[in-house]
């Protein structure tokens, strides 16, 4: 085989002691690769290798990229019913709330200042069933603007919602209690009228205008909107709110904003940001992230490893071709060279499967989970527990490139002690292997 391989080089005016990385050396390379019928066990082991390399760099691309979709809809779904910015009053309530949004909203960097007043109530339907919910009064040309609730009115309209005479719910919460658009919806609040024998809890119903669909499960389940005026009524707040939510231009860039926004307000605020609201949510989200990485990593480490064991077989068993070569002029370097390459070429080709095994999942994710949801007779991913109703997957460049260049660097450094110890042997030693 050996001859063969330098009759083919010479004849291309290459021979053993060529440049490295010459065709002569790519040559036997190249034939080391290919199974022959006493190599079968050889190249059983190579193919476990591959098949591994390939799957621990799909892997590690689908998780990051499945965990990287979460975090963006997570953040997207938070962020865009909740504000960026909640500014609450420190020296008495907001009264002067107009006045104060539009000073807010002016700031650069500002898309929206939204006046809010939100309580707890029970909601229940005349039908029965009641669960928990939070109200959240807000006016209706700020609720327009809110595009993550008005672009997503399953049901209904707003126009009742814009002239005081209804609220919104969420499409969950209508599910859970039977109401739909137009039925009427009893809010129990404990923070009712004072009397002689205490507060009393306050009772009203209103009518459904319409229903939203964020996507976010734990707010279609429990979120109401009611007009601000009303909200105020009904919370005993007349004339004031209790914070004013400022939406961003760049939420990343929060702290940039905050001196601005105190100059603004002109009086004493607290200001809370989405990132301390919400730290330790995102916190275990980066950790899960973090640890998820490392121990996907060991898929890719293990198939590394049998890179290792077939490439020492391999060595074992071209004792001969080894002498033959070194005989012929072959330098160490070039036989390092040979088995170096015969390695790196099987990382290489499995990093490259798994690079496109992994886009391809990912760009079908959601087909990809309706498929096993169909094998398997259950529902993955739930919406009830992830908080999402679809699967999303947001492939990263910049993390790609990195997984690729770990699996590649991986699978170079597998290579280098058989082919170090395949240089070693003189061509007695190679005999002998034999």
């Amino acid at each position: 085989m050996a001859e063969a391989a330098v009759d083919r080089s010479s004849k291309s005016g290459l021979g053993p002691a060529g440049k490295p990385f010459s065709t002569f050396e790519r040559l036997v390379a190249w034939r080391y690769l290919r199974a022959r019928r006493k190599e079968a066990f050889i190249s059983v082991i190579a193919g476990f290798s591959f098949v591994g390399i390939m799957l621990g760099v799909a892997t590690l691309i689908i998780v990051m990229a499945v965990m990287n979709g979460f975090r963006t809809e997570l953040v997207s779904r938070i962020l865009g019913i909740n504000g960026h910015m909640i500014v609450q009053p420190v020296d008495g309530p907001f009264t002067d709330y107009p006045a104060l949004s539009s000073k807010l909203a002016a700031v650069p960097g500002v898309k929206m200042a939204l006046p809010l007043v939100e309580g707890q109530v029970l909601a229940s339907a005349q039908a029965g069933g009641s669960t928990g919910a939070l109200v959240r009064g807000a006016r209706a040309e700020d609720l327009t603007k809110l595009k993550t609730v008005s672009d997503n009115i399953k049901s209904g309209d707003m126009v009742g919602y814009a002239s005081g005479d209804g609220v919104l719910i969420g499409s969950r919460m209508a599910d859970q209690l039977g109401l739909r658009v137009g039925d009427l919806i009893t809010l129990t609040s404990p923070d009712g009228d004072i009397t002689p024998m205490g507060v009393s809890p306050r009772i009203k119903s209103y009518k459904i205008s319409g229903l939203f669909e964020i996507g976010m499960s734990e707010y279609d389940s429990s979120i109401i909107f009611m007009p601000l005026e009303e909200a105020q009524l009904y919370f005993n707040a007349e004339g004031l709110v209790q914070s004013i939510e400022l939406f961003v231009d760049s939420p990343d860039d929060i702290d940039d904003l905050r001196p601005k926004v105190e100059e603004a307000a002109g009086r004493q605020i607290a200001i809370t940001d989405w990132r301390q609201r919400n730290q330790t949510f995102f916190s275990a989200l980066q950790v899960e992230r973090n640890v998820m990485f490392m121990i996907l990593t060991l898929i890719v480490l293990v198939a590394a490893l049998n890179i290792i064991s077939g490439l020492i077989m391999l060595v074992k068993d071209k004792g001969s071709d080894i002498a033959i070569l070194r005989t012929m002029g072959a330098s160490a370097g070039a036989i390092m060279r040979i088995f170096f390459m015969t390695g790196a070429a099987i990382g290489i080709v499995g990093t490259i499967a798994g690079v496109l095994l992994g886009v391809l999942v990912c760009v079908n994710i959601e087909s990809v989970r309706q498929f096993f949801s169909w094998i398997s007779g259950t529902v993955l991913f739930n919406p009830q527990v992830y908080f999402l109703s679809q699967l999303p997957a947001e492939m990263d460049l910049s993390e790609t490139i990195s997984i690729v260049v770990m699996a590649l660097t991986l699978s170079f450094i597998a290579t280098i002690f058989p082919a170090w110890r395949a240089s070693k042997l003189d061509p007695v030693q190679a005999l002998r292997y034999e």
